[in-house]
């Protein structure tokens, strides 16, 4: 299901980052620092009440000096509040209405959708006369926060997820695999998508950023039913010029997020860039399935070193996907293009495996006999049992005496084990630590 987007909209300088910040930071402090994720982004995800959701810092309505509604500016507003299911609009209560922000709030009206009004920088929160002038805009009651010192965002995040759209979605076919194609602009995925679909459903142009809506296209091969998801191309944000392909990033996350598999594109001449990694590190974090797929092979001059020097290139620089397959193809030619399909079929079910608890148990408790657990303080640690207790991705509890001491390396070890054993190849896997009910002395 794709998670709901939330916009933050409003003119420079209200605290529109801050509050960007404030909201996804809980979640950035939890997730581990994997080596070669990029961080700077202006999307995320965070979770309130049990819902997750996007949110995007737009960032991008703008004021010419003299000339507040330029064309472009108009057009950039109009993109973050149609891309967006609620729209959180930031107003600064130190200053008061501005006409900027009427401007924005009379669009706001016009698009008919949620808006939740944030009367940022407040104070003192006993003073309602600080933020009461904000009911003027007609949006409804201002919600006062300190997006700075972190105060009453809990009452904003409550006003936000009461406007989501309701959970109940329209029945897929669960029998088909959803699969999202993403990557930089030009680096061939309509083209992809048109080789494997066998005909021209998507506009393919050698100007970057063609593909401007997510398309999606059933169709089947070999008996099997799939579901292409063709994604607008994320381009790095400071070359982003045209309004339209900037918020198309937008629908390449929510295609992320609904997809069963997802096919990162890499462009086999330019090799791997930061904004790949930033795709790349997307897809990890969402624990979807995932397979790299390195386009236009037939330009590359080869010899017999040439693969495994790329393969070896790719991993050094995207080695939060050491789990994932690789595979050379030539969208033009149709290269190996179909081997994409059995590869997608393989990685789902690799997403989908269940262990026995007995089967894992052995394995672990071998492992841990192996490399014994690092003792904490002259505290024994031990693990009692593991348990897989989901799929899609691949999730295992390992319930301890004192879980808070196991460190992260020795989570990888037993990651790395565990792949080594079962396979899980495509598959982000998840490893959770809990306290054991087992009352222990030591």
């Amino acid at each position: 299901m794709a998670k709901p987007v939330v916009a933050i909209v409003g003119r420079p300088n209200v605290g529109k980052s801050t509050l960007f910040n404030r909201l996804i930071g809980a979640r950035k402090a939890i997730v581990e620092d994997i080596p070669g994720i990029t961080r700077d982004r202006i999307y995320d995800t965070a979770e309130w009440e049990g819902r997750e959701f996007i949110v995007i810092d737009t960032g991008g309505i703008r004021f010419d000096e003299g000339d507040i509604f330029a064309a472009e500016v108009k057009m950039q507003a109009e993109l973050a509040i149609e891309e967006a299911d609620v729209i959180l609009f930031v107003v600064d209560s130190q200053i008061g209405i501005t006409p900027e922000d009427e401007q924005v709030a009379e669009m706001l009206r016009k698009s008919k959708k949620p808006v939740v009004l944030a009367a940022n920088k407040v104070e003192n929160f006993t003073k309602q006369l600080d933020y009461y002038e904000f009911y003027q805009l007609g949006l409804g009651d201002p919600v006062p926060v300190s997006a700075i010192h972190g105060m009453n965002t809990n009452d904003l995040l409550d006003a936000v997820v009461t406007k989501f759209p309701s959970l109940d979605e329209p029945e897929e076919d669960d029998d088909a695999i959803k699969i999202a194609v993403v990557g930089r602009p030009n680096v061939g995925k309509s083209s992809l998508v048109n080789a494997l679909l066998g005909e021209k459903r998507v506009i393919v142009s050698d100007m970057p950023g063609t593909t401007r809506d997510a398309i999606d296209t059933p169709f089947t091969y070999n008996g099997r039913n799939y579901i292409l998801i063709d994604t607008a191309g994320i381009r790095k944000r400071s070359k982003i010029k045209d309004a339209t392909e900037k918020y198309s990033v937008i629908r390449a996350l929510r295609s992320v997020d609904r997809a069963d598999v997802v096919l990162i594109m890499l462009d086999a001449v330019e090799g791997v860039t930061e904004q790949d990694k930033r795709i790349a590190g997307y897809v990890h974090e969402q624990a979807k399935a995932n397979i790299v797929v390195v386009n236009k092979w037939d330009l590359v001059v080869k010899d017999e070193h040439t693969m495994n020097q790329y393969d070896k290139s790719i991993r050094d620089e995207i080695k939060f996907l050491s789990y994932s397959p690789i595979l050379y193809v030539s969208a033009l030619t149709r290269q190996r293009i179909f081997k994409i399909l059995e590869i997608v079929d393989f990685v789902a079910e690799q997403h989908h495996r269940r262990i026995t608890t007995a089967e894992l148990n052995r394995v672990i408790n071998e492992a841990v006999m192996l490399n014994p657990l690092p003792g904490g303080g002259g505290k024994k640690v031990k693990i009692f049992y593991t348990t897989q207790v989901r799929t899609a991705p691949p999730t295992f509890v390992f319930f301890s005496n004192h879980p808070e001491l196991i460190h992260f390396s020795y989570l990888r070890y037993l990651e790395n084990i565990l792949r080594q054993n079962f396979g899980f190849e495509g598959t982000p896997i998840r490893l959770l630590t809990r306290q054991n009910e087992k009352k222990e002395f030591n």
